[in-house]
Formats: structure tokens, sequence, C-alpha cells
């Protein structure tokens, strides 16, 4: 289930009565989610699903929709799967036959997309590009001359080195659009040339 990205007013109705209902939430980070839970006034088991243990846990979460629970999939910010935890318990439970039910909301993504004036008529989105520069140089070669957006989420410690790297590699005049705070107080979006 989608979570807000910054602000927790964005918090959709439906994820609130999902949420109100569930026998337990899966999260990437407990104290987040009881944070927006809180917030909301609800409730719930929590039962930490993150990168380090998703791999374990989503069979157990499986066995345990199996056994008649009900478990929503929460992240700490946006909509799981999605550069985000939740991949394998969706694709265990596609393979055991158990229902999983899609409840849309924020996507980081979609959302600096729609607001940084580049095209969104087609968009690549790549997620965290590797850590060493040579790599994200070669996927910014591959991706030079394309006619369509191209979306990333880079590191606060790394994005001055790669913006860098995208002047050296796509020069100085490409259109870029940096956000961060998205949707919060101090939200920033940064929008010219690299």
């Amino acid at each position: 289930m989608a979570t807000p990205i910054g602000n927790l007013a964005d918090v959709t109705d439906r994820a609130r009565a999902i949420l109100g209902s569930v026998s337990v939430v899966a999260c990437e980070d407990t104290r987040t989610t009881g944070a927006l839970l809180s917030r909301i006034g609800l409730h719930r088991p929590l039962v930490s699903y993150h990168e380090h243990n998703e791999q374990e846990m989503a069979s157990k979460l499986a066995d345990r929709l199996v056994a008649g629970e009900s478990i929503a999939i929460a992240t700490d910010a946006g909509t799981p799967a999605i550069s985000d935890p939740g991949f394998r318990l969706v694709r265990e439970c596609r393979r055991r036959g158990l229902p999983v039910v899609p409840v849309p909301g924020a996507s980081a993504p979609v959302t600096v997309l729609s607001a940084s004036g580049l095209p969104t008529n087609a968009f690549l989105f790549a997620g965290f590009l590797p850590a060493k520069s040579a790599a994200r140089r070669a996927f910014l070669e591959k991706h030079r001359d394309s006619d369509y957006s191209v979306c990333l989420f880079e590191s606060t410690h790394r994005i001055a080195k790669f913006a860098d790297e995208i002047v050296d590699v796509l020069g100085a005049d490409r259109v870029v659009c940096i956000a961060k705070e998205v949707t919060k107080l101090h939200e920033i979006f940064l929008v010219g040339p690299a």
C-alpha cells in the first residue's frame, strides 16, 4: 500500500481503511509506520519487513496469509516494490496463487516528473544507480540520446558528484530537475541546465 512520500496528510482514505482492517502491517521501519498510524489514529501490530530480511520474511508472511491473516505492506515513503521492499512478497504471493491488492497513492518519480517541466509522454525510472562512478557514467552514456525523461534516485551524499558526472557525460546544457523534500515544508525543485 502506498504511503505519503513526505506530507502525512497525503494518506488516502482507502489506505486508512485498509490499515484499520488488516491483522498486521509489514513495514520497512516500524518507527516510521508507527508514526503514520498514530497520526491517523490507528494502532495495528507491526512487523519489520525491509531490504535486509525481505527474502526470509516473504515466505513467512505468505504463510501467515495462507493461515488467514490479512497483511498490508507499507514502506517508509511511496509505493512498496518500487525501489522499496515488497517485490519478493508480491512474487511469493503470486507463486502461491494468493491475492495481491494494490493500494495506489504517492509515487516519488511520478510526483517529481509531474512538476518538473520535463517531457512526460515517456520516461524511464531506474531507481538508484550503482555507487561506483564508472557504472553511473555507463548508464548516462547508454541513455544520452534518449527521447524520454530519465528518473533516478540518488543519495544526498553522492548528489554533488553525480551532478558533475551528468555535466561531464550529458553536457552542461542538458536540462535536469533535482527535487528534495517533495511535498514537505522545505520542498526544493531545481530545474534548468545541468
